[in-house]
């Protein structure tokens, strides 16, 4: 397990990089939500008579896209829409996840954003349920064409960003976001316990069991690399 005491010895790998910003996922990542979605999903299943269609190469995808996957094709947007309802009516027990709050004040404005699977309004109603303020760029299922494991997501957050995805930090707890951060040329730290530390060290160069005692600095122009952000 990891623990604060040992977080720059496992940050190793990227302690030596520069970044010019970080992208995060949201659930699982900065804000804890399992139950919520546990209810959700369980209570649009009950009511439309549709086993979970969870596996495990769903985590991290779009929800949409996952009924879009099992239900017929006329009454999908039917289905997507109960979903989204329900979704967004069920906010108890959200909160924000260990180390993420002091994580994101040391990272300048500008230089994070959030990139969900979620719909717009639910990133809005879960990130403002676990009191933490939206970034600048907040990237959501419907600002893309493509959801996670395709890159899309990535690429536009850092192209909102004003910046090279090469030079981007991507934070998830998914297979699917990391497989898509790795497609964008980004580098990649796992947390959470979604998927086990085996299952995601094979897509990732750093993996913690949380944010806990994660920090990141300013630093001044480094050579051949321009000022920027890095681990403290």
């Amino acid at each position: 397990m990891s623990v604060p005491g040992r977080v720059a010895d496992l940050l190793a790998p990227l302690r030596g990089r520069t970044f010019d910003a970080v992208l995060f996922d949201m659930d699982g990542t900065l804000v804890d939500s399992t139950a919520a979605v546990e209810r959700s999903w369980r209570a649009w299943s009950t009511e439309s008579g549709i086993p979970l269609p969870f596996g495990d190469d769903s985590h991290g995808r779009p929800a949409e896209e996952l009924v879009r996957s099992i239900v017929p094709t006329g009454q999908a947007d039917v289905a997507v829409a109960r979903l989204r309802t329900i979704e967004e009516s069920d906010t108890a027990g959200i909160v924000a996840l260990p180390g993420v709050r002091v994580l994101l004040a040391s990272i300048p404005n500008g230089e994070w954003a959030i990139v969900t699977s979620c719909t717009r309004e639910l990133a809005r109603v879960r990130i403002t349920a676990a009191g933490l303020g939206a970034p600048s760029v907040f990237v959501t299922f419907d600002d893309v064409s493509r959801g996670k494991p395709d890159p899309e997501p990535f690429q536009l957050a850092a192209r909102l960003l004003g910046v090279d995805p090469a030079r981007c930090l991507v934070v998830e707890d998914a297979v699917a976001g990391l497989v898509a951060a790795r497609a964008a040329g980004c580098a990649t730290l796992a947390v959470g316990d979604t998927h086990t530390a085996a299952e995601l060290a094979p897509y990732a160069d750093v993996v913690l069991d949380g944010l806990e005692g994660v920090r990141m600095k300013r630093v001044p122009g480094v050579a051949g690399e321009g000022r920027g952000i890095r681990f403290a």
